[in-house]
C-alpha cells in the first residue's frame, strides 16, 4: 500500500491498495477514520487510479463532508456521554466529575483527553458489567468475564466459553445502545449465532430493539470521531 495526495481544499489522502482479487478500479471511504482507499488490479497502472479519483472527487467531498472531522478531545471540544453532548472544562480537585452539560477534567490540559479516556472506561466498566449481569440473570445463563476494547469493527462479541467483550466508546452512547448491545451479546451465551431463535431470546430479555439497533446503524460510526489521544 502507498499513499498519494489529491490535491484541492483540503487536499485528500488516498490509500493506494492493490489487489490480485479486484478486476476494475474502486474507492471505499471509511465512516470510522474518514480515510480514502483506492483499489486497484494489479497491472493497472497508479496514474490512471488517480485520474478515476479525480473523476470522483466531488462524490468524496461529498462523504467526507457528511462524516464530519475528528473531534480532539481537549479543554472547550464536546462530546456525547450517555447520549447527552458534555462540553470538555478545567476541573479542580483530582477527579473527573459532572455538572449539567459539562464534564470537569482536572490537571494539565494536554492529559485531558487520555484522563477523560481512563474516567469514561471505569463508568463503561460498571455499566457494562450491571448489564450484562441483568441480562444473564433474565436469559438463566453465566457469563466468564467481561473486557472493554476501543474495538472497530464490532460493538461486542461473546466467546463460546462465556467470555463477554465490549467497546469501551459505548458509553458516549445513549443508555439503551449500550443496554441493548449488552443484551445482544448476553444472547449469544444461548444462541451462538443470529437465528430467529437468537433475536427471540434478545427479544424476550430486552424487549423491542429496533430502535437501538437503527440508532447504532445510523450513529455509531459517530463515536469514533472522537479522539483522546493527542
Amino acid at each position: 500500500m502507498s499513499d498519494v495526495i489529491l490535491e484541492g481544499d483540503p487536499p485528500i489522502s488516498l490509500i493506494l491498495r492493490r489487489s490480485a482479487r479486484a478486476k476494475r478500479i474502486s474507492l471505499r471511504i471509511s465512516q470510522l477514520d474518514g480515510r480514502v482507499t483506492l483499489t486497484l488490479p494489479k497491472r493497472v497502472p497508479e496514474t490512471e487510479a488517480i485520474s478515476f479519483a479525480r473523476e470522483k472527487e466531488t462524490w468524496i467531498r461529498g462523504h467526507l463532508d457528511a462524516r464530519g472531522s475528528d473531534v480532539a478531545v481537549a479543554p472547550g471540544a464536546e462530546l456525547p456521554i450517555g447520549g447527552q453532548m458534555h462540553r470538555v472544562v478545567a476541573g479542580a480537585g483530582r477527579r473527573v466529575s459532572f455538572s449539567p452539560g459539562e464534564v470537569c477534567v482536572p490537571g494539565a490540559p494536554a492529559r485531558t483527553g487520555r484522563r477523560l479516556e481512563g474516567h469514561l472506561k471505569q463508568i463503561a466498566r460498571a455499566r457494562l458489567a450491571e448489564a450484562s449481569d441483568h441480562y444473564a440473570e433474565r436469559l438463566g445463563r453465566s457469563y466468564d468475564r467481561i473486557t472493554l476494547r476501543d474495538t472497530r469493527s464490532r460493538w461486542g462479541s461473546c466467546s463460546s466459553d462465556g467470555r463477554l467483550m465490549y467497546s469501551w466508546r459505548l458509553i458516549l452512547a445513549p443508555p439503551e445502545v449500550l443496554d441493548y448491545v449488552a443484551a445482544h451479546e448476553v444472547a449469544h451465551l444461548a444462541e451462538m449465532n443470529h437465528s430467529a431463535a437468537f433475536w427471540d431470546g434478545v427479544r424476550r430479555i430486552y424487549g423491542d430493539y429496533a430502535a437501538p439497533r437503527r440508532w447504532l446503524r445510523q450513529h455509531g460510526a459517530d463515536l469514533h470521531r472522537y479522539r483522546f489521544s493527542l
